[in-house]
């Protein structure tokens, strides 16, 4: 897959969280789950993000913001609104005490707030993981992405709000998947409207040179890649490449190769049965023994501690 393709692979949701929030004023949700990333679309009335650091931002009906975690933030109908609702770890909700809001404040089928003729509905997604491989993605979005009702297709979330009301077999991996598709449009749209700012990786793309380049090494990962190598691909010299790619991506060739490996081993250490051996070769190890003392150098832990941990955290 492209590189764009690649980095949007993830997150994918299995079993995100869903939920629509109905509230009359005033209301406050204190955030502080620690999850990677959360979708919040305005369905009616308004609400206000605030950011840990940042200035508050107002969302109208059809407007989206991404938030990137694990800062806490608010959502509130108005910016000095105390919070009355902390969201924990585990979606559980509790009040200023600690008591439990989870069940006093459901209204129904994937519902909950404090009114259900509330002027303001909400529509929330919560990646409670996401796939190592989105990591690069993940580091480029800024705490909070905001995107405009006119700025980007509401119709998928038209969609997400009018199957969350249907309770129907195979429901859940439906809504998982609409979810991703939203996520999905929003990040394109986000990077699209970026231009300069936009990650290097992304604008990579459009390079002669280095799109290429990258395209042949997400392309056939599992390949025994050098610098040569990959110059000879696009037909450039090893100079030409190491230094246009380095300076348009933000770090050499075999440096981005090994961390690209490393996130699709964790990926399939996490979300696949395979063994070492298997994983290694898929990804362009010779050994088992090649790649676990790569993703140990890299992320300090082994690749069988790193599947024990992860399957603890997130049982299937």
């Amino acid at each position: 897959m492209d590189i764009l393709g690649g980095l949007l692979d993830g997150p994918r949701a299995d079993g995100a969280f869903l939920l629509r929030s109905v509230f009359a004023p005033p209301w406050s949700l204190r955030i502080r789950d620690r999850a990677p990333l959360s979708v919040v679309v305005v369905a009616q009335g308004s609400a206000w993000v605030v950011p840990g650091s940042g200035p508050p931002t107002l969302l109208e009906p059809g407007d989206l913001a991404l938030v990137r975690g694990p800062d806490e933030y608010t959502i509130a109908d108005l910016p000095e609104t105390p919070p009355q609702v902390f969201v924990e770890p585990g979606q559980l909700c509790t009040d200023a005490e600690g008591n439990s809001m989870s069940e006093a404040m459901m209204l129904g089928l994937r519902t909950w707030g404090n009114a259900a003729d509330g002027a303001a509905m909400l529509v929330t997604g919560t990646y409670e993981r996401a796939s190592a491989v989105s990591d690069r993605l993940l580091r480029a979005l800024p705490p909070t992405v905001v995107l405009r009702r006119d700025a980007w297709s509401s119709d998928l979330v038209t969609l997400l709000c009018d199957e969350m009301q249907r309770d129907i077999p195979g429901q859940e991996v439906f809504l998982d998947r609409l979810l991703d598709l939203v996520v999905l449009a929003a990040v394109r749209t986000w990077l699209r409207d970026q231009e300069d700012a936009a990650p290097g990786w992304y604008r990579a793309a459009a390079d002669p040179v280095v799109g290429p380049a990258l395209d042949a090494l997400h392309q056939r990962v599992a390949e025994p890649w050098t610098v040569a190598t990959l110059a000879a691909e696009v037909q450039v010299s090893r100079a030409v490449l190491a230094r246009r790619f380095t300076a348009i991506v933000g770090e050499p060739p075999m440096s981005y190769l090994t961390s690209l490996r490393l996130a699709l081993a964790a990926d399939l250490l996490e979300r696949s049965d395979r063994t070492l051996t298997s994983i290694a070769h898929g990804v362009g190890y010779a050994t088992p023994f090649a790649l676990s003392a790569a993703f140990s150098r890299e992320r300090g832990v082994s690749p069988t501690q790193h599947r024990s941990r992860t399957r603890a955290l997130h049982p299937a």
